[in-house]
């Protein structure tokens, strides 16, 4: 067995675990695994909830692209509540985004809220019980795009990120205010 082969049983097995199996199937599944093709086991157990979505790209700080169950056609994302830094507003885009991407998993479970003008689901990903939308806010990744946010617990996160001086709050600048940044843009 390789390192790959072992960490792909101690993932199996942290998933059954999570799924409340008792300690005894755990122990079955985990010894015929040793014996048969991991990659039917886990088909057949289906660790991957089935309302899980698979990422397929993270373009910047709040918007990806995913593959959702049920659906043929790929499900482009806004992160409800968030606007972050356009990756032209360096380093502050390029810190948003690869800060999402650290913190999100290759699956994730999409919580549609409505779609935007642009035809893009806006909703709130979350990485198990990890909201994805409030996690960039809290760690000065984005601000609160107080037009569209409805939900008290995003302004709550980021004046404690203001006050803690992280991320976009650090110095001041557009990259606090994005969606001032791209009007400006659109008008040059």
């Amino acid at each position: 067995m390789n390192d790959k082969q072992i960490k792909s049983l101690i993932g199996l097995v942290k998933r059954l675990h999570k799924q409340k199996y008792p300690l005894i199937v755990i122990i079955i599944i985990a010894v015929a695994s040793l014996f048969v093709n991991q990659d039917w086991l886990k088909n057949v157990l289906s660790p991957t909830a089935p309302d899980e979505c698979k990422v397929l790209k993270i373009y910047d700080g709040d918007t990806m692209t995913l593959q959702c169950p049920g659906k043929s056609e790929k499900t482009k994302v806004r992160l409800y509540c968030i606007d972050t830094p356009e990756i032209r507003q360096k380093p502050w885009g390029y810190q948003a985004r690869d800060y999402l991407r650290s913190i999100t998993g290759e699956t994730v479970r999409l919580v549609e809220i409505n779609k935007d003008r642009y035809g893009r689901v806006v909703g709130e990903v979350y990485n198990g019980e990890v909201n994805l939308n409030l996690a960039q806010v809290k760690a000065g990744q984005a601000a609160v795009y107080d037009a569209y946010c409805k939900k008290p617990e995003y302004k709550i996160a980021e004046n404690q990120a203001k006050l803690a001086k992280l991320g976009i709050w650090s110095e001041s600048g557009s990259q606090q205010k994005p969606w001032e940044w791209r009007k400006k843009q659109r008008n040059k």
